[in-house]
């Protein structure tokens, strides 16, 4: 492929990554943050991404922590700790990157470009750090909590929370302890645009609901309204309650 289609096509990948992420690219933010330190090293005074790696790694910390906190109101804090941890690993950082194909917007020294830098787990992590930094000193807090929620979002599709409380399964065990009919589940809300959807799930046991959840998808929702009900014990109170009919409880 001849240079002038390479650099093409890199400008192309700058775009779409500067977009993701809310950013113009053009603009002297997105450009350190997609700037390896090797690009640097061959070009005295050029920035690189190291600093705003440093400031970007804080903030997705603190973002990702507040979104937990929030959503997962059951957990203790080695549950939310464990949590954070998978989704700002470097691997969980690096899948994203890879599924946006931001390793084709970086800017790499001539020798390291030739190589697989491009495709580092540590290089990619790093830059995704480096752009939600960028995304706060150009738009702040919010723009760089919209990227971050992309992100947590993203990681929670491959997260399957291993070791972490089952609140559904716990309040099943529970309630057909007492001789109840399993919980069930329902969506009673959701608002939003489509890509950015928050649902709100109601559970009941035997025809009488017990508690709300929300969540961004329908599975946190019904995760959080378990949580809520096994937090406030009206299941209890049931099994004085004669159960309505099966029909009363599907409708």
């Amino acid at each position: 492929m001849k240079k002038v289609d390479l650099e093409d096509e890199q400008k192309q990948h700058s775009a779409r990554v500067a977009e993701l992420f809310g950013l113009d690219s053009h603009s002297l933010a997105f450009i350190a943050a997609t700037t390896h330190p090797s690009f640097a090293h061959e070009r005295p005074g050029e920035p690189d991404n190291q600093r705003l790696e440093f400031l970007g790694d804080a903030i997705l910390d603190f973002v990702v922590s507040e979104w937990l906190y929030e959503q997962f109101s059951s957990y203790n804090e080695g549950q939310l700790t464990r949590l954070r941890a998978q989704l700002v690993s470097t691997q969980a950082l690096c899948r994203f990157a890879r599924e946006y194909e931001l390793g084709a917007a970086l800017r790499f020294g001539k020798g390291a470009g030739q190589g697989s830098l491009h495709d580092s787990e540590n290089v990619l992590a790093d830059a995704v750090e480096a752009l939600i930094a960028a995304s706060f000193r150009d738009q702040g807090l919010e723009g760089a909590r919209r990227v971050c929620q992309l992100i947590v979002d993203f990681g929670m599709k491959f997260n399957q929370e291993p070791e972490q409380r089952d609140t559904k399964s716990e309040l099943q065990e529970r309630v057909q302890a007492l001789g109840l009919k399993a919980p069930i589940y329902r969506v009673v809300g959701a608002e939003g645009p489509a890509h950015e959807v928050v649902f709100d799930v109601e559970v009941s046991v035997a025809g009488t609901a017990l508690a709300q959840g929300r969540g961004r998808s329908k599975r946190l929702a019904e995760r959080e309204a378990a949580a809520v009900a096994l937090s406030e014990l009206k299941y209890e109170l049931l099994v004085s309650v004669p159960e309505k009919t099966s029909v009363d409880v599907e409708g």
